[in-house]
């Protein structure tokens, strides 16, 4: 039998395939909801709740590396979380980090 290394640092939360390419999905990740995002072929992760009234930016318009959040259209960078809108302001949303394992998408448990 081989010996599994398990990581408590990490959640799996989809199968790779699962996103479409330029898409967002949501997933619950250590008491939260958490936006995975592919996009060229990569995935990141942001926390799904926009921090202006709390609309799930999993359901927004990816454009670009930005999401678009689906009520007031304010913009977040889905590599770092910052508000594209206002960037100076460094109002962001927290960030995680993604792995892949095999097939399957890891999200880190906490912020990075």
């Amino acid at each position: 039998m081989e010996n599994q290394v398990v990581d408590d640092d990490f959640q799996t939360v989809a199968k790779v395939g699962m996103i479409p390419e330029g898409e967002g999905r949501a997933f619950p990740v250590n008491g939260r909801m958490i936006a995975v995002f592919l996009r060229d072929g990569k995935y990141f992760a942001i926390n799904d709740c926009c921090p202006h009234m709390g609309a799930s930016l999993a359901s927004g318009y990816v454009d670009g590396m930005d999401v678009v959040c689906p009520w007031h259209a304010w913009k977040f960078c889905i590599s770092d979380g910052l508000w594209m809108d206002n960037p100076k302001s460094k109002v962001r949303t927290e960030c995680f980090s993604v792995r892949v394992v095999n097939d399957e998408i890891q999200v880190g448990k906490t912020a990075q």
